[in-house]
């Protein structure tokens, strides 16, 4: 008779930004073959994985950190002179060390896995597991404790890089190809859950490519291999030893284990560590676009067939897409000879890429496919120019549809919507609360800038030009939207 036996551990909350929680621990006997089915056709997972473990777990390591804080002593309650008891009062918040209003030390500590990638003392784990310790221990399987520094860490993909100086020569794993990964191959975790170091787990990979909106660049493999809180930062192997994955988050809507973990692929992760190596940081692609979904509308508004691609709705007036000549209303559909199915494919493909390099870009600009070239630039220099620009932080994007009283752009519109010097389009001055354009969120005070990819100035303007598109026997209209401070968005709107 088949049996599962499952052994469960206590969630314990990870205290962390993502939504890390407990996965509990499974072992499972093999389910004998139903009647009529030959046992062949049932799937098998290896007799054992013993070898494996052996010759892998000595380069796992247990990852300890710590962090000094101050904290700000709570001061005496306000008490009416002459209370009585206000020396007991006085004398018990003094003892516990709250009696005035100066700092306090406190000391937080994490656990979590990591391994070593080089014999020579280098240590990869997450980021979110050293955070911002003051002193970190890397915990080897024989008991050794060494003190580690921080080489370099990455927030985008959650990753740390540290260096440890052994008196011999550690035991080091080879990260792996996890493209080559397939749905349903087996894989071992092995890790530090709740302290309980050299712990080893077993499942298969569940599905891939999965987005969990945890950074600009999701794309982790997910996993059933029973992964716990203090998991995090350790080796996820293909059964040749290879590290394919480094588990970094769970999801578990109860705390407890739902058999869906999370790990950022090697693919992603092994470019990104040997930058942290060589350089300390990261050094990134970049393409100077703002860009948005393509939806089926949208698609059918710009005679893609189908929705595929990233619309650009936005152009870095410093980056690399401007002299490149790519415009706002463009779709990029192929980056660097391979297609972009989707709007977030594109910024792991950039990203991915060293930053000098040209690269050919095919875009669909008004029906008609254009190849650019354009010549990357880096990431964070972009960004450090992002957040050295004045003014306001951006703002979600605003969608639009008819239903929308206009008005031609003027002074006192100006001033009424606060809109920013120097744009242009037509003013939305009301929106009907039972249109579509109310369910869009369309609201007065944007401006619409384009219809159908040609620029507009006054609600006449606009008319025209859905009728025009109803003549061509188009079913929506691209509308170019802008928001008072010139915040642009395109939404393709029906016309039917």
């Amino acid at each position: 008779m088949a049996v599962t036996r499952t052994v469960s551990v206590p969630a314990v909350p990870m205290g962390l930004r993502r939504a890390f929680t407990s996965f509990a621990l499974a072992a499972a006997v093999s389910l004998a073959a139903p009647a009529g089915i030959p046992s062949a056709a049932l799937a098998r997972g290896p007799e054992s994985l013993a070898d494996l473990s052996e010759q892998v777990i000595d380069a796992v390591v247990n990852i300890s950190a710590s962090t000094t804080v101050e904290t700000r002593n709570r001061a005496l309650p306000q008490l009416p002179p002459g209370t009585p008891f206000e020396d007991l009062f006085e004398e018990f918040f003094n003892r516990r060390g709250q009696g005035d209003n100066g700092t306090r030390q406190r000391r937080s500590n994490s656990l979590g896995s990591g391994f070593v990638i080089d014999a020579s003392g280098i240590v990869v784990t997450n980021n979110h597991v050293i955070g911002d310790a003051n002193e970190i221990s890397v915990i080897f399987n024989d008991g050794t404790k060494l003190k580690a520094e921080i080489i370099g860490k990455d927030s985008k993909l959650d990753l740390a890089v540290l260096r440890v100086k052994p008196d011999k020569p550690l035991k080091a794993v080879k990260f792996g190809d996890s493209d080559k990964l397939r749905i349903g191959d087996w894989v071992i975790a092995i890790g530090n859950p709740f302290g309980l170091g050299g712990s080893v787990s077993a499942g298969i990979v569940s599905a891939r490519n999965r987005n969990i909106d945890q950074g600009p660049y999701d794309n982790y493999i997910q996993t059933d291999a029973a992964i716990n809180k203090g998991n995090s930062g350790g080796p996820l192997f293909n059964m040749n030893g290879e590290v394919v994955g480094i588990n970094t988050a769970i999801l578990s809507p109860s705390g407890g284990s739902v058999g869906i973990g999370f790990a950022v692929p090697s693919s992603l992760a092994a470019p990104t560590i040997e930058q942290l190596r060589e350089f300390g940081e990261t050094r990134r692609g970049w393409l100077g676009v703002r860009i948005q979904g393509v939806d089926d509308a949208t698609a059918e508004a710009l005679n893609l067939g189908r929705a595929r691609g990233a619309l650009v709705a936005g152009i870095d007036e410093k980056g690399p897409a401007k002299p490149a000549g790519l415009e706002v209303g463009d779709v990029i559909v192929r980056f660097d000879g391979k297609d972009v199915r989707e709007s977030r494919d594109l910024p792991r493909m950039v990203a991915s890429l060293p930053v000098g390099k040209e690269v050919e870009v095919v875009i669909v600009r008004k029906g008609k496919e254009l190849t650019k070239t354009v010549k990357l630039g880096r990431l964070e220099d972009g960004e450090k120019q992002a957040s050295a620009a004045p003014g306001e932080p951006e703002k979600p994007l605003v969608k639009s549809a008819l239903g929308l009283e206009l008005s031609s752009l003027n002074d006192e519109l100006k001033r009424r919507f606060n809109i920013k010097e120097g744009l242009k389009g037509v003013v939305v001055t009301r929106v009907d609360p039972n249109s579509a354009a109310a369910d869009k969120r369309i609201q007065a005070g944007d401006l619409i800038v384009e219809v159908g990819q040609e620029p507009v100035n006054t609600p006449a303007d606009v008319s025209k030009r859905l009728e025009a598109l109803k003549k061509e026997g188009k079913k929506s209209a691209l509308l170019l939207v802008a928001n008072a401070q010139g915040e642009v968005r395109f939404v393709a709107v029906s016309m039917e």
